[in-house]
């Protein structure tokens, strides 16, 4: 598979996942690698309630807790998805939403250079 294919199997992975246990999944959501790392950034996941919800502190604090709570709890089933489109061990997973924006942002950490893999392949 090319990079841009590898890519688009882990923007849909990621978009199953939010589905499946975030109960909502993105608008938009685009998949990077550079190197040994995949960054992957989703536009329009936040359901109305939330966006209503973070337009004061307390409530992007709740809201902020709640989905890395969630995130967390899910965390290794995130990886296990992503893991078997690309075939390689993962170090690390981050995470950050911005309720200022509507985004997320999801990095992970690879084991190897996943660019130059691809390139070979």
């Amino acid at each position: 598979m090319t990079k841009g294919q590898i890519e688009a199997k882990i923007s849909e992975a990621v978009s199953r996942f939010e589905i499946e246990y975030m109960g909502r999944g993105p608008k938009q959501i685009r998949t990077m690698i550079i190197q040994d790392l995949i960054i992957i950034r989703l536009k329009g996941f936040l359901s109305h309630s939330e966006q209503k919800l973070s337009e004061n502190r307390q409530g992007i604090e709740l809201l902020k807790k709640v989905r890395t709570t969630l995130f967390e709890s899910a965390r290794e089933y995130l990886q296990n998805l992503i893991k078997e489109v690309i075939e390689v061990d993962i170090i690390s997973t981050h995470s950050d939403v911005s309720t200022k924006t509507g985004e997320k942002i999801i990095v992970i950490t690879v084991n190897e250079n996943l660019e130059e893999r691809l390139k070979a392949g």
